[in-house]
C-alpha cells in the first residue's frame, strides 16, 4: 500500500474510474452509519469523502443507490478522502 501522504508517481490501476458526480451512499464503519459523497467508482472500488480519520484496513459496508450493498476494506486515507476496495467486484 502507498502511504497517501506520498503523491502517486504513476497510475497502476487496471481499470477506469467513473466520476460519481454528486452521488451519495450510506457507509457503515465501526457500527455507525454515515452519509458519504462518492468521488469516483470502478468495478473494484471507490473513493469517498469522509471527514473522520479511519484506519487503513478497517472494514466498511457501502449502500449505493440502485446497487447491492458492497463490503470492502479501506486501502488509503488522505485529506478527508478514503479509498475503498470492494470484496467482490461489481457487475
Amino acid at each position: 500500500m502507498i502511504p497517501r501522504q506520498v503523491k502517486r508517481l504513476f497510475d497502476e490501476r487496471c481499470e477506469p474510474r467513473e466520476d460519481a458526480g454528486s452521488a451519495t451512499a450510506v457507509m457503515e464503519h465501526d457500527g455507525r452509519r454515515h452519509v458519504v459523497r462518492l468521488v469516483n467508482i470502478s468495478r473494484s472500488g471507490t473513493m469517498v469523502i469522509f471527514p473522520l480519520m479511519p484506519h487503513i484496513g478497517d472494514r466498511v459496508r457501502l449502500q449505493m443507490f440502485g446497487r447491492d450493498q458492497q463490503a470492502g476494506t479501506i486501502r488509503w486515507v488522505r485529506d478527508g478522502r478514503i479509498g475503498i476496495t470492494f470484496d467482490d467486484p461489481m457487475d
